[in-house]
């Protein structure tokens, strides 16, 4: 059997949530990459990576770009998490932002994740109130899907997570 590890960085949970789903299907224990250790990886056979999404950048990846040479001849996976629908031209681009060089032609899922203003960082909080007015000032014949999506959550609790995201990155592993 494949020995495998789940790496994630989780700022508000959603990330984390999928990450367990996925250990529990796998069997890959789950670790956080603050705690991670490169001899973590030395033992594995598949490493996946889940980070959430934020400005286009897919949290944890750094951990991958610093252990590279660790990872070679594995077989890798990267997971995303954020709050618009999933789009496949979006998740490319993404990929491409984040996937580069050492890292590029690695797999990237999209999983979406949930919304929640009262647990955001008032950092984060003012950013996105920031984007919305920006946004609000659109034609909403004309928003992007992360657009209306921004526009619907504002000011709502929203969990839109649900393991069936999960499913493509699961026939990946298992080919």
């Amino acid at each position: 059997m494949k020995k495998g590890i789940i790496l994630y960085q989780s700022k508000y949970g959603s990330t984390r949530k999928y990450a367990q789903w996925l250990s529990d299907k796998t069997g890959f224990p789950k670790v956080e990459t603050k705690k991670a250790s490169p001899d973590d990886l030395s033992s594995c056979d598949m490493i996946v990576l889940g980070g959430g999404l934020y400005a286009s950048g897919i949290a944890g990846v750094s951990f991958l770009k610093k252990n590279w040479q660790r990872l070679k001849g594995k077989k890798i996976a990267v997971f995303c998490v954020g709050a618009s629908p999933a789009d496949e031209k979006v998740l490319q681009q993404v990929a491409a932002h984040n996937l580069k060089d050492s890292l590029s032609g690695l797999p990237c899922f999209y999983c979406r994740g949930a919304w929640d203003e009262d647990a955001m960082t008032p950092k984060d909080r003012v950013l996105c109130k920031l984007l919305q007015k920006a946004v609000a000032k659109k034609d909403p014949a004309s928003y992007e899907p992360w657009e209306t999506a921004l526009m619907e959550a504002m000011g709502q609790r929203c969990d839109w997570t649900d393991p069936s995201y999960l499913e493509p990155l699961l026939r990946y592993l298992a080919d």
